[in-house]
């Protein structure tokens, strides 16, 4: 691996004059400097719109910047490791320093290959790198190597599901075309300190592996939008060629928005770029697509630039004219080969090494199962509902956990799935733990859940019981049970005398039950229970009541 050329923990420097000086700290030997220009906004108005703006509908493309996790950066032997000092993993190529050359990354390969195979995209057996130009500081080169003429997959499907209906119980399904699959370099960071009136520029980024995953502008909404990127970060965590984690930038997205009457070419999209929350993703899109309705109701024109999303306000802002194809100046990548993988180890050329290779056939045998493949098992095999599906593959661990306590229990499938998605996951949100911190093991819940199936408690005592289960970890359910003597009241005698002080001390209940009314009977059970403390045997209380009040 090329050594580091910046030292941890230094910055390059970069003042507000907008004029950016790159010094490599020890030497104070200046490398060069670079002249941006300010931002400039479109001016001019059109016509209002024809037609009437409730008829207008938004227009929702995605580009998707996927981190690739790899030990190492895409063409340099790097590595990538998030939080560390600034400027402490930039080798002599990451710095774009004369003379050096790119070597690709087989794992990022291999990692393209398997998305675009999980995503139903055609493979391309020979794909090119590109430059795109780019004048922006923290990009040492001044370029991007990337993919824009043949990328390594194209023509994809990803399947992803809206819960809509009155409770929104019902599962709708949804589809997004995947126009490409291209690998990509990622830029450096900027780090803006306002109070000392400049910018400091971190190259730790620069080089890292990116999948760039193009969706079509077919969706209309923040959430539809919303859904499919949730859907392909659970697909990309399943594949294992993405962590995901957008809080540490590893998904970023670039919403192209646009608003026009349906039967009408599309309007004039602005780029919303860098959105790093899928919460801030939805209603980024949702406040564009009405920002836009609005300047088309007032007269104005919609311009074509680049926004940037406020959380805070809740709005879109301008940040700089949208590029053309024209100011990237691509060219070929003269220092990188065709990009070649093969569909089988039969189309290997002769005396080539396997190992060596990117084997399409051994890649997609290696496809582990996917999120929807996944939920319609889980509702075929158990018989739970859709959206608790769901819940459970939504949640890292979760399906692996319901699926142990089952095994360690009676209750069936219906019933532990509240357990889990309710009792279980309410505890985890509660105290922002994952699945695998729980302190209630699969086995544990399935004890205190066979013990209530078994008729030793109840259900309102099993809850207490899992609250004391967190409170104490390491003490079992029957142990807590035992020692605070929670079992159920099955003493037919102990239970006919306590029913019997309840019908005496509500005679109007009891007349009511008498007159007809049936739902009054289990307002005497909760009298019961609340004597009892929730251990009453509710079947035993039931058919005493009946007979008490008949």
């Amino acid at each position: 691996m090329a050594a580091s050329c910046v030292a941890a923990g230094e910055l390059l420097l970069l003042s507000v004059n907008k004029r950016t000086w790159t010094f490599y700290p020890r030497t104070s030997c200046l490398v060069r400097g670079i002249y941006t220009t300010s931002f400039r906004r479109h001016s001019g108005s059109q016509p209002r719109a024809e037609s009437d703006p409730q008829q207008l509908v938004g227009v929702v493309g995605l580009e998707i910047h996927a981190q690739i996790s790899s030990n190492t950066k895409l063409f340099s032997g790097s590595h990538v490791r998030f939080s560390a000092p600034p400027n402490s993993l930039v080798s002599f190529f990451d710095g774009s320093l004369p003379g050096t050359l790119p070597v690709l990354n087989r794992r990022c390969v291999e990692a393209a290959v398997m998305t675009g195979l999980a995503l139903n995209c055609t493979i391309n057996r020979k794909s090119l790198f590109d430059r795109k130009h780019y004048f922006y500081a923290d990009l040492p080169a001044g370029y991007q190597i990337t993919q824009q003429r043949r990328p390594i997959a194209v023509d994809g499907i990803l399947t992803y599901s809206l819960h809509g209906g009155r409770k929104r119980s019902q599962v709708i399904r949804k589809t997004a075309t995947i126009k490409q699959i291209q690998l990509e370099q990622d830029s450096g960071k900027s780090l803006h300190d306002d109070v000392h009136s400049q910018t400091l520029i971190d190259l730790n980024r620069a080089g890292v592996g990116l999948m760039e995953l193009v969706m079509e502008p077919e969706m209309s909404c923040g959430e539809e939008a919303a859904a499919a990127v949730r859907e392909l970060q659970l697909i990309l965590q399943a594949l294992g060629t993405c962590q995901g984690n957008m809080s540490e930038g590893q998904m970023r997205v670039d919403a192209n928005v646009s608003v026009h009457a349906p039967g009408e070419p599309l309007g004039v999209r602005t780029e919303v770029k860098n959105i790093n929350s899928i919460r801030f993703l939805a209603r980024a899109i949702d406040f564009e697509i009405r920002r836009q309705i609005d300047v088309l109701q007032r007269g104005g024109r919609v311009q074509n630039e680049t926004r940037a999303y406020d959380s805070k306000s809740g709005e879109t802002i301008p940040m700089r004219d949208k590029e053309g194809l024209q100011d990237y100046r691509f060219m070929p990548e003269p220092n990188l080969p065709p990009l070649i993988v093969y569909e089988d180890n039969a189309s290997l050329p002769s005396g080539t090494d396997a190992g060596q290779m990117v084997v399409v056939q051994k890649i997609r045998e290696g496809l582990p199962e996917l999120p929807s493949v996944k939920r319609d098992r889980l509702v075929q095999t158990y018989g739970i509902l859709p959206e608790h599906s769901f819940t459970l593959v939504n949640e890292d661990g979760l399906v692996e956990y319901f699926e142990a306590v089952l095994k360690a229990t009676r209750k069936e499938p219906r019933k532990v799935i509240g357990w889990v998605t309710n009792e279980l996951l309410g505890h985890l949100k509660q105290r922002d733990m994952s699945v695998s911190q729980s302190p209630v093991s699969a086995p544990a819940l399935a004890e205190l859940l066979e013990l209530q199936e078994t008729g030793h408690i109840s259900s309102s005592v099993a809850k207490q019981v899992l609250q004391e289960m967190w409170r104490s970890p390491g003490s079992t359910a029957l142990q807590i049970v035992q020692e605070q003597e929670l079992g159920l009241v099955s003493d037919a005698a102990q239970l006919h005398s306590i029913c019997q002080e309840v019908v005496d001390s509500h005679p109007e209940e009891v007349q009511a039950i008498r007159s007809g009314n049936k739902k009054v009977l289990n307002k005497l059970m909760g009298l019961v229970q609340r004597e009892t403390k929730g251990r009453a045997d509710p079947v035993l209380v039931r058919n005493i009541l009946q007979e008490k009040t008949s």
